[in-house]
C-alpha cells in the first residue's frame, strides 16, 4: 500500500485530503506544521510527502530543503495557493519535485501522487551506502571517514549506482548518463568502472561495487550482500 504524508496546517482541507486518499485505498498520515513533518519523515518511509509552502513553525520550502540535505529521497508535492513563476522555482531549488495550486480536485491530486509514488526522487542532495556518501553540495565522496578522490565521470556514475543501490543499474544505462545517446567506439565504461573500483574498494575487505554478469553493476552494502545468489555477482572487472 502507498503511505503518505499530508503535512497542512488547515485542518478542513487536510481532514478532506485524508478521508479522501483513504478512501481510494492509500494511507495518510498528518502532519499540522513543519517541525512535526520532519519529525514523521525521519521516524517512517514515506511513499510520496503533500507539502503545503506556507506552514508555521517551519515553513515548507525550509521542509523540503532540510529533507534534501538530509538524504532524503521522497517524491514531495508541494501545495500552495501561490501561482507565481518565483515561487515555483523557489520550490524547485528547495528540492520539491512538483507543484499543486490551490484550489485544487482531488482527482488531480491522485493523479500526482500515483505519477510521484512510481519513483523515488532525484533531488537528494546527501547519498549513502553503507559507510560510502555522496554529498553533492560539497562535491564530496566518503567511504568510513576518508575523502575519495573521483574523477568527474567516475562521479557521474558512481551518483547513478547511489541513487539506484541495491538495485542493479545497465552498462546502457549507465553509458547514457554519462556519454548519452552515442557514447565513444572504445568501451570506456570498462576502464572508468576498474578505476572506480579501485577507488572505492582499493584495500578494502568489503567491496562494494559488483558486476552482475550479462547487465551490468550495483552498489551494495557488504552488511547487506547476500551470499546465496548462485554465482551471478561477482566483484571483477569485467565489462
Amino acid at each position: 500500500m502507498t503511505d503518505i504524508l499530508l503535512v497542512e496546517d488547515d485542518r478542513d482541507l487536510a481532514a478532506t485530503v485524508v478521508d479522501y486518499l483513504e478512501l481510494i485505498g492509500l494511507r495518510c498520515d498528518h502532519a499540522a506544521n513543519g517541525a512535526q513533518g520532519l519529525q514523521l519523515v525521519s521516524e517512517n518511509r514515506y511513499d510520496v510527502l503533500l507539502l503545503d509552502l506556507n506552514l508555521p513553525r517551519i515553513d515548507g520550502l525550509t521542509v523540503c530543503r532540510t529533507l534534501r540535505e538530509q538524504g532524503q529521497d521522497i517524491p514531495v508535492l508541494m501545495l500552495t495557493a501561490r501561482d507565481q513563476l518565483q515561487d515555483k522555482l523557489e520550490g524547485f531549488d528547495s528540492g520539491t519535485d512538483d507543484f499543486l495550486v490551490k484550489p485544487f480536485e482531488l482527482a488531480e491530486l491522485e493523479v500526482r501522487i500515483h505519477a510521484l509514488a512510481r519513483r523515488r526522487s532525484g533531488q537528494s542532495k546527501l547519498l549513502r551506502v553503507g559507510d560510502l556518501s555522496m554529498d553533492l553540495n560539497r562535491h564530496e565522496v566518503r567511504r568510513a571517514g576518508t575523502v575519495l578522490k573521483i574523477s568527474p565521470i567516475g562521479w557521474q556514475i558512481l551518483e547513478a549506482l547511489m541513487r539506484a543501490a541495491p538495485a542493479a543499474v545497465s552498462r546502457q544505462k549507465l553509458e547514457a548518463q554519462v556519454w548519452g545517446d552515442v557514447p565513444p567506439d572504445s568501451n570506456p565504461l570498462k576502464v572508468h568502472m576498474h578505476h572506480l573500483r579501485k577507488v572505492i574498494d582499493g584495500g578494502s575487505d568489503a567491496p562494494m561495487v559488483e558486476t552482475i554478469t550479462g547487465f551490468g553493476f550495483a552498489l551494495v552494502n557488504p552488511s547487506d550482500r547476500d551470499t546465496s545468489d548462485g554465482g551471478n555477482v561477482d566483484t571483477g572487472n569485467g565489462r
